[in-house]
């Protein structure tokens, strides 16, 4: 147990999975509308599919060096049924995010239509792998994280998962900004862009929010 008074909200955890989760199901689809030996939308959705999958890798890294030790600690021993179900999950998932990015690979380098139909086939397998874990992380997990973790180790937390959407290209920077706020409420949207400083706000607003909306429509509609 924590000393703090203070009440950690883990919102942000669970707005974090609204974005994975909305990616992981409509990529597929994307995906296998691209038509056969079309390069340059293979390298386009395929492109898009290896930020997703790397900010979902390096997510998951930090809850497992900086939020299971704690929980382990202090809340839930190594055997239990949720830590056993989780580390099965966690496997699962892994396993198939490799074979996703072999396969990517492999369709930005053909655009052949028997690789991009693997691909979004395995991709599949991703997203409803995604759905039964992140479902039941914030079922059985995050409730125990308010009064066992420091609010100071959890925005450790969330400071090492949001570095995953770090990149240095400014404007892409902004593009995957609109892609994070694209279903968020508008007090999520308020929280997000009170976390930025003021030059990255003003930028957003012109001319982000039109590069975002030109990225979006480019990698969903074509």
């Amino acid at each position: 147990m924590t000393t703090s008074t203070e009440t950690v909200d883990t919102w942000e955890m669970v707005f974090a999975h609204k974005i994975y989760r909305r990616e992981f199901r409509i990529l597929p689809g994307i995906i296998r509308a691209v038509a056969d030996s079309d390069r340059r939308r293979a390298e386009l959705v395929g492109a898009h599919l290896q930020l997703v999958v790397g900010a979902l890798h390096h997510h998951h890294e930090a809850e497992d060096d900086l939020l299971w030790p704690i929980m382990l600690q202090r809340v839930i021993s190594t055997d239990s049924e949720i830590v056993l179900r989780m580390e099965s999950q966690h496997e699962r998932l892994e396993n198939l995010l490799n074979q996703v990015n072999t396969l990517n690979a492999g369709w930005r380098g053909s655009a052949a239509g028997p690789a991009r139909d693997e691909l979004a086939d395995v991709l599949a397998q991703a997203s409803a792998a995604l759905d039964e874990h992140l479902a039941d992380e914030e079922r059985d997990l995050l409730p125990l994280v308010p009064g066992n973790v420091s609010p100071a180790e959890w925005e450790a937390l969330n400071e090492r998962a949001r570095s995953g959407m770090a990149v240095k290209n400014p404007k892409l920077a902004l593009v995957l900004l609109g892609f994070a706020l694209e279903d968020a409420t508008e007090q999520e949207k308020q929280s997000i862009l009170a976390e930025l400083p003021a030059p990255i706000r003003l930028l957003w607003r012109w001319p982000g929010q039109r590069w975002f909306a030109q990225a979006r429509d480019e990698l969903r509609h074509g």
